[in-house]
């Protein structure tokens, strides 16, 4: 028995040295020299100013995003990263678009010109043209049989689904302590499945709509009735503080070019509307002329700081955030704000001279608003292919996500992988003073972490202060006023911690047991 008691106690101590040896963070050494470069020596205004003013929008597939490509291959090889490069991810069947020149007024019952954004993909008009204005409300097919033969020549408001009041609340916002301490709080009863379960945070993911096959389906109807029909412009009152939205129509390359939609800001869509239903003519004038490209690829921008352990240097620890943006603004807050900070982290990391045993691997996602194309192709092309394995699945060890705006990192979703507990705890010790306190166990949604996640993959997406993003993102308001430097700088030197934690700790966590390998289409 004494001999049986030995040996059990012998195995207890061996089993609680590897668990210990599998969470070991950084050295405080290190932890001083990255707080050192990142908050007292940090370029993230620099690389602000370059990735929104310079570098200027970066829809999908469109020559501006073609552009941006190569402006931060080059920046990045001009950093001293290893093989920085554009690659191809995934087939686009859109194809290209841009926008040459947008101009648009209400020219009746008086004089007022608009701020208005095209849709993406939406065709353009022969050259300045005029018509009057009427609500197009189609809600079941039997509605677009009212208005056949009446919307030739015609502008077609369509009824807002959104609306303006006055706001009592700030216009930006932080979490307080009982809020992020909500976030610890396992909701996993509640939850819905992987991938469209309970609340997460900002971008958690929700109920697809009630009856999403039937939207599509009428969606499709209308795009063919506009193309029957031909009214001049299809109008969309969408954002608000007088700032139109951004959003795409429903578009294959090859197609026949679609009919003129632009957005406009909720305020003045209202008012036509309201002109309209009290008996007024009214008119418009419209100018769009948009550019379609036959580029249907999709294209992801890597770089590395390789590992230089023998036994662990194929191993990646990956970091990211998508490229892309809608065409209005500079795509500031969504996303180049995580672009900047995984760059500057890079940065620290390779300034500093850190040699981490695994590589440490840099990748700006492309096509994330359409449906996060770049995330997904790079899954496919080196980690699974369908439910098939592939050799990097097996060396991938950890994925650091960024895609909810400027605001402070407070600590990080989980996504209900209880085993990555003790590595965070560990890892975070060091940057609790950067306030990087609360780990959640909860799943978030709507961004490339979910590409990794639906094959159990340690990806993670960071719990952020919101600050003013649901009322920028995807507007042309989103420019690089809507950036929190401070807060960016912040990120950035938590992002450079954490990711020289995980390169060279001696344990990887494990990959999450998954019972739903498939992630369901994206309403895109």
């Amino acid at each position: 028995m004494k001999r049986i008691l030995i040996i059990v106690s012998l195995i207890i101590l061996t089993l609680g040295g590897n668990k210990a040896q599998a969470q070991v963070s950084e050295s405080p050494e290190w932890a001083t020299r990255i707080k050192a470069e990142g908050l007292g020596h940090s370029r993230i205004e620099e690389l602000s100013r370059f990735l929104t003013d310079f570098v200027g929008s970066r829809l999908t597939a469109s020559q501006q995003k073609r552009r941006a490509d190569a402006l931060v291959v080059d920046r990045l090889r001009e950093m001293g990263l290893s093989n920085p490069r554009s690659a191809f991810a995934a087939e686009f069947p859109r194809g290209g678009w841009d926008v040459v020149k947008t101009y648009a007024a209400m020219t009746a019952p008086y004089y007022c010109a608009f701020s208005v954004n095209p849709k993406a993909w939406s065709g353009s008009t022969d050259g300045l043209v005029k018509g009057e204005c009427m609500v197009f409300n189609v809600q079941t097919r039997e509605d677009l049989e009212k208005y056949r033969g009446k919307v030739a020549g015609k502008i077609l408001l369509l009824p807002s689904t959104q609306s303006t009041e006055l706001s009592f609340k700030p216009l930006a916002s932080r979490y307080d302590d009982e809020q992020l301490e909500a976030l610890t709080q396992d909701n996993r009863a509640n939850a819905r499945g992987r991938f469209g379960g309970g609340p997460g945070g900002p971008g958690g993911p929700g109920r697809m709509p009630f009856d999403f096959r039937a939207m599509m389906e009428l969606r499709q109807l209308t795009s063919e009735f506009y193309a029957q029909e031909k009214p001049l412009c299809v109008v969309t009152g969408s954002g608000a503080y007088n700032i139109p939205g951004g959003s795409g129509v429903n578009y294959r390359a090859g197609d026949p070019e679609p009919v003129p939609e632009i957005q406009m800001p909720v305020e003045d869509h209202g008012r036509m509307v309201r002109l309209i239903e009290s008996g007024q003519r009214v008119e418009m004038e419209l100018e769009l002329l948009n550019r379609f490209t036959d580029e249907r690829e999709v294209h992801n921008i890597y770089a590395e700081i390789p590992g230089t352990d023998p036994k662990l240097k194929d191993e990646i620890v990956l970091i990211g955030a998508h490229f892309d943006s809608w065409h209005g603004g500079t795509g500031a807050a969504d996303n180049a704000s995580g672009c900047i900070v995984m760059i500057e982290a890079m940065r620290i990391l390779k300034d500093l001279g850190f040699k981490p045993k695994r590589t440490i691997r840099l990748a700006l996602w492309g096509g994330e608003e359409q449906g996060l194309y770049g995330s997904r192709g790079y899954l496919e092309q080196y980690l699974m292919k369908g439910k098939q394995k592939l050799p990097g699945f097996d060396k991938f060890a950890l994925y650091l996500n960024m895609d909810n705006g400027s605001g402070r990192f407070r600590g990080i979703y989980l996504e209900r992988n209880d085993a990555a507990f003790p590595f965070f705890e560990a890892w975070m010790k060091s940057i609790e003073s950067l306030g990087f306190q609360y780990l959640s166990p909860r799943s978030t949604g709507g961004t490339d972490h979910m590409s990794f996640t639906r094959a159990g993959l340690p990806a993670y997406q960071f719990i952020q202060d919101e600050l003013e993003y649901g009322r920028t993102y995807h507007t042309i308001m989103d420019t690089y006023e809507r950036l929190s430097l401070s807060d960016l700088k912040l990120d950035a030197t938590i992002v450079a911690w954490l990711v020289a934690c995980a390169a060279n700790d001696p344990g990887r966590i494990p990959v999450y047991p998954v019972t739903e390998p498939e992630m369901p289409p994206m309403p895109f």
